[in-house]
């Protein structure tokens, strides 16, 4: 059996146009594109938008629902939190507060979306407003630093959010190396096993060729990247919170009933209900998973700033929509997966971070990137029409 070019070429589209943007960006900036130190900082700048597209994920299965308000929430935890620390009460209080926060928002909005039905578009721009303004009756218009270092070790603020060294390996940090390794063989592992399960079960899974090849490609990224932070510092602890995050969302959408009613009522809502399925608890479940992610990222966000101010999150809801639309989610709802976003994420990011290094404007900045979401767009409606 032959690899068929063409289905790979359409099936992972997205990747290979990360990696053009990769080669171009690190072309033009002479190198510094890839350097340790901007590879971890493009980890760290951009956890927020991992983590509110795995919940955004969520939303626009429903049926390419979105929620405009999670950067207006996003500020508003991230000011609570801020707040209760400033107090020198325990930073341990001001999370479970901040956590709750962000599953009571969810829930807020979830009501009216699932059960008054409400236009999820109309109810999370009222959010949008109305948050945002709270955010700057709680911070009262000014800026309240985050000092606890425990705070910020954990969530990935100061120098040294990092996980130790443990097996002192000098200049090269070898326990970011051993984590990759070990990554990279419980990768495959899982892969081996699942294709022998497949072919015991009796389906068809294709040569072992693509495969394979498909596997040292993703143990050579893989390698790659935790050798480059391994030159840096190691591992920032954001990224072990983007990874817990994406692990989790992944196994909701591809192993829970959940994550198959969140497809099926985006596929065809009326057939859903038919099938004894209430859409109201699925709408409902996505919102407040929304909420707990614009939760988790407004603790990274003032751990990664040290501080928490009334203009945090802007913008926030914008790359989070973007990240799964260039990822491959469906705007009509019912397709779109995790690996997808952490493309979409990595594309936006990498965008970013060459055109600062570059030194382009910032409103030539927002130039592109629309740009890239709008022809995102377009390859989503194309396929549709061609599937009709």
């Amino acid at each position: 059996m032959s690899i068929n070019i063409k289905d790979v070429l359409k099936k992972y589209t997205m990747v290979f146009a990360l990696i053009a943007v990769i080669i171009f960006f690190h072309a033009m900036t002479g190198g510094k594109m890839l350097l340790p130190q901007n590879v971890n900082n493009l980890i760290s700048q951009n956890a927020y938008v991992f983590v509110l597209a795995a919940g955004m994920l969520l939303c626009i299965l429903t049926g390419g629902n979105i929620d405009l308000a999670c950067g207006s929430v996003v500020c508003f935890i991230g000011g609570i939190g801020a707040v209760i620390m400033s107090k020198n009460i325990s930073p341990v209080v001001a999370v479970i507060v901040m956590i709750i926060g962000g599953l009571l928002v969810g829930a807020w909005q979830g009501f009216w979306i699932a059960y008054v039905k409400v236009p999820p578009f109309i109810t999370t721009l009222a959010g949008m407003y109305a948050f945002r303004g709270l955010s700057n009756v709680v911070l009262q218009g000014f800026t309240v630093g985050v000092n606890n270092e425990g705070f910020l070790k954990v969530f990935g603020g100061g120098a040294d959010c990092y996980i130790p060294d443990f097996l002192g390996g000098g200049s090269l940090n070898m326990t970011c190396v051993l984590t990759g390794v070990v990554l990279v063989v419980i990768y495959v592992v899982m892969v081996v096993r699942g294709r022998m399960a497949a072919i015991k079960a009796g389906y068809d899974v294709g040569p072992f060729l693509g495969e394979a090849i498909k596997m040292v490609i993703i143990g050579v990224a893989v390698m790659w990247f935790f050798i480059t932070l391994a030159n840096y510092k190691g591992i920032p602890t954001s990224l072990i919170w983007i990874g817990l995050v994406l692990l989790a969302y992944a196994y909701i959408t591809s192993n829970t009933t959940m994550g198959r009613y969140l497809y099926a009522v985006g596929g065809n809502e009326k057939a859903t209900t038919l099938s004894g399925i209430d859409p109201r608890k699925v709408y409902f479940f996505a919102y407040v998973n929304m909420g707990l992610m614009s939760g988790l990222a407004g603790i990274l966000t003032i751990a990664r700033a040290t501080q928490a101010q009334p203009t945090f999150g802007q913008g926030y809801e914008m790359d989070a929509i973007a990240a799964c639309f260039i990822g491959g989610a469906s705007a009509y709802g019912g397709e779109g997966n995790v690996f997808g976003i952490v493309i979409g994420a990595l594309l936006m990011g990498v965008i970013n971070m060459g055109m600062s290094i570059m030194g382009v404007e910032a409103n030539y900045q927002k130039v592109v990137k629309g740009l890239v979401v709008l022809i995102a767009i377009i390859f989503d409606v194309m396929s549709n029409k061609k599937k009709k």
